[in-house]
């Protein structure tokens, strides 16, 4: 098993899978968590694992008090700041079967442009995901139009717009296919969610939840999902320090 979320030393997974009695991985990308999961799975499952369990969890009040202020402090929120998403996604990978496969990998390189505002994540993130995406076009020879379905983890409303931008300077549209799943997990105007949602379980409940089941049932052919995480924690920020970017791709197709 490979699980991972937001707490220090990835205590909700350990804590919580360590009756299960099987050989475990604990594993933190921040929000790309969810993706680097099933990337390291399915080389496990490609090598020597029959199946490989692959989990992810985020808490609101729990990464609030972590990464930002404790709620009772009634900190007001920047319009720029995106909302940690209470939830947990899973998937199993198995050696054998009908489908959807994971086709391609293209693990991610740290990307800093110098963002230090903690309540600013989805601009920290961009760039690692415009790089991430840019790699596997340039890897895999596809273009955007290949797939039904290029997914961000949880870039938000304004990473998402970041990102749009960028690919476009590298000769990319992504307009047209382009999803978000800090977006879409919440109605921002009736929720009052700023920028969308974000934490490990913003990728992992919408594509678990919603996009996986568009693949079983066929709606969708071919997806690229990429997670991306802000590799911050509280002692960095208190230091002044920039918040580095990472973003995972793996791309899922029914054949």
């Amino acid at each position: 098993m490979f699980a991972g979320d937001l707490l220090n030393q990835c205590i909700s997974s350990s804590f919580g899978l360590r009756d299960l009695k099987i050989p475990f991985f604990g594993v933190f990308g921040a929000c790309s968590t969810f993706v680097e999961s099933l990337t390291l799975g399915a080389i496990c499952a490609e090598s020597f694992a029959n199946y490989v369990l692959c989990a992810t969890s985020s808490h609101f009040c729990s990464a609030e008090k972590q990464f930002r202020f404790p709620l009772e402090l009634g900190n007001q929120r920047p319009q720029t700041s995106q909302w940690t998403v209470t939830g947990s996604g899973s998937a199993i990978i198995s050696k054998t079967g009908n489908g959807p496969y994971i086709t391609h990998v293209t693990p991610g390189k740290i990307i800093d442009m110098g963002i230090k505002d903690g309540n600013n994540m989805g601009a920290a993130m961009a760039p690692s995901f415009a790089d991430t995406l840019t790699t596997h076009f340039q890897d895999t020879g596809r273009s955007p139009n290949y797939y039904d379905a290029i997914i961000s983890g949880d870039l938000g409303y304004v990473g998402k717009d970041i990102a749009i931008d960028l690919l476009k300077t590298n000769g990319y549209n992504i307009k047209n296919n382009y999803h978000d799943c800090g977006v879409l997990i919440f109605d921002k105007e009736h929720q009052d969610t700023h920028s969308g949602g974000s934490g490990c379980a913003c990728c992992g409940t919408v594509f678990s939840g919603y996009f996986f089941k568009q693949l079983r049932e066929r709606k969708m052919k071919r997806i690229l999902l990429i997670a991306t995480g802000a590799l911050m924690n509280s002692t960095s920020s208190q230091q002044g320090e920039s918040i580095p970017g990472i973003a995972h791709a793996i791309s899922i197709e029914n054949l």
